[in-house]
């Protein structure tokens, strides 16, 4: 089989749109960013220029323990491609981790441009089997986790006059399904 290149041509038009959607200067943090969308988000958002904190406290499926693992491969991932990134392992569902989250993204890089509310746990239970335990780690991640996150970032966002919060859900969290 002949040797076929993996890259995709670029439609100029595209190429167009793409410098519009640049973030040069930009300082970014992406919470639950050392696996699945939200690594994608910190790489693309580094690709086009941002520096960004890649959060994620590395905790097992099962919510336990925490590794810094997954947070510092996306950030060498990241510094391989020629990008700036710093880890962070803070938990966005405690109100003090998240003012550490957006003070890493000053104390880094003298700005904060962009927060992506990305983090999220599964505690995929039917109700009946669903303990009080998931239940508020659920809360604290996804509903107490994007509050405090937002809470932390704007008095920065409102000093320097710009700033941008993401919010992002899944398809189960607009539809829902089993558990």
């Amino acid at each position: 089989m002949p040797n076929q290149s993996t890259t995709t041509p670029v439609d100029p038009a595209a190429a167009d749109l793409m410098k519009l959607f640049r973030l040069d200067g930009a300082a970014v943090v992406v919470t639950g960013a050392g696996r699945g969308i939200g690594r994608d988000f910190a790489i693309a958002m580094a690709a086009q220029g941002a520096s960004v904190v890649v959060n994620d406290p590395g905790v097992s499926e099962s919510g336990t323990g925490s590794d810094a693992g997954p947070a510092q491969q996306v950030v060498d991932e990241i510094r391989a491609a020629g990008g700036k990134a710093v880890a962070n392992m803070d938990s966005v569902a405690e109100w003090a981790s998240a003012n550490r989250i957006i003070q890493c993204a000053t104390d880094s890089f003298g700005r904060l441009d962009v927060v992506v509310n990305n983090a999220g746990i599964l505690r995929d239970r039917v109700v009946w089997k669903l303990t009080d335990d998931d239940w508020q780690a659920v809360l604290g991640v996804h509903l107490t986790g994007t509050f405090n996150m937002t809470r932390a970032a704007v008095p920065a966002m409102r000093e320097q006059g710009y700033g941008r919060i993401v919010n992002v859900t899944s398809y189960t969290g607009l539809h829902g399904n089993v558990g």
